[in-house]
């Protein structure tokens, strides 16, 4: 009862600094949204002044709430952070905008957009904290919702991604496993190539095997790239051509001939992989082979030091692959490798790619031009 009457006084004390014809005062009174006033100079800040607006907004009457600290109108569920942050404020004589959950006199819950702020006398010391509340349940019902859609929507997206990323490791362990049983096959294939052509004495099957052996281990180089890649679906060809080269430079022990390479990466779906790798070994092969006759091993050709280049670059909207060499040019070179060149006209169909044969002076130039959106999907 005391403190009621103390709360009275100090009502009486701020009506009295603004008066019944105060327009300040009658604006707090008259206005819809609700307003409290409490005394920050008695013991647990106590309202002092609450307008007809806050009496409607949470359901009590005048007498239910002078002299009472306004934190009877938190319950259960109301945030102990939010209360924890007002607390602070009032003990700071701060300034605070924060959303709170708050009960009406019923029961029923609302949300509370509420501001406080300190009012200062004469000396600077705080008298009073002034609450202004806003009503914004709905604004919150909508922000919950869409809190709640998103999480929904996030959660839905997460796991879309794991089932998609459990497929796609699926699908790659699987292309994995293909590659390297076909690598296996492939080398199965070439020991028995190999093999037979060691039994056979005639240079001309001998030259047939020898060229359907270096095919073989083409293919098996593309597969043992592809099966080494992280990405199944897509093929280095630069790097695919340094392994070639170090694999038929090996096999031909022709270390009379310099091999240069100059290779941009390009990557292309591996569904073309194997058709572009025959082309690339077919020409090597022929530059090898052809421009450099065994005859020739050991000296230069016209006192030349056999060189081959090979050179992979994009250009706007193709790949440009090109084998040159310095060898007995193309004259002299052509009839020797018939087979192979029809099988590089015949791939290069497939490939939708167009070759180019010409003389390098010395030796023998071919560029193979391979579109871009050709060998992309």
């Amino acid at each position: 009862m005391t403190d009621i009457l103390r709360s009275e006084r100090a009502a009486e004390e701020l009506a009295a600094e603004h008066g019944a014809g105060d327009p300040f005062a009658a604006a707090i009174r008259a206005t819809r949204m609700a307003m409290i006033v409490t005394d920050a100079r008695q013991p647990d800040h106590p309202i002092i002044f609450a307008n007809n607006a806050f009496l409607a907004l949470t359901g009590y009457h005048r007498d239910e709430v002078i002299g009472r600290n306004c934190r009877f109108l938190q319950g259960p569920d109301t945030d102990p952070a939010a209360i924890e942050k007002l607390s602070a404020a009032v003990a700071n004589g701060e300034d605070i905008a924060i959303d709170i959950l708050n009960y009406r006199k019923d029961g029923s819950t609302f949300w509370n957009a509420l501001y406080l702020s300190p009012v200062r006398g004469k000396d600077s010391e705080i008298v009073y904290f002034f609450g202004s509340q806003l009503n914004v349940s709905d604004k919150k019902r909508v922000e919950f919702e869409l809190d709640d859609t998103r999480d929904r929507l996030e959660a839905a997206v997460a796991a879309r991604t794991a089932d998609l990323t459990q497929a796609l490791q699926q699908k790659t362990a699987l292309l994995h496993e293909v590659d390297h049983r076909v690598k296996n096959n492939l080398q199965l294939i070439s020991s028995l190539l190999l093999l037979q052509n060691r039994r056979v004495t005639d240079p001309g099957v001998k030259n047939s095997l020898r060229g359907m052996l270096e095919r073989v281990s083409a293919i098996a180089t593309v597969h043992r790239r592809l099966f080494q890649s992280e990405d199944v679906e897509r093929f280095d060809v630069s790097a695919f051509v340094r392994d070639l080269v170090s694999d038929m430079m090996g096999a031909a022990r022709r270390d009379d001939i310099k091999v240069s390479l100059d290779l941009e990466r390009i990557d292309i779906a591996a569904s073309k992989a194997a058709p572009l790798a025959l082309v690339i070994s077919e020409l090597f092969s022929n530059a090898l082979r052809h421009a450099f006759p065994p005859e020739s091993m050991g000296a230069a050709v016209d006192g030349r030091a056999g060189e081959i280049l090979v050179r992979i670059t994009r250009q706007d909207a193709e790949f440009r692959i090109e084998i040159a060499d310095n060898g007995v040019g193309v004259e002299n070179s052509a009839s020797s490798g018939g087979f192979g060149l029809t099988i590089v006209q015949l791939l290069c169909q497939q490939l939708k790619a167009r070759s180019e044969t010409t003389p390098a002076d010395p030796g023998t130039r071919v560029v193979v031009h391979l579109p871009v959106n050709g060998v992309h999907h």
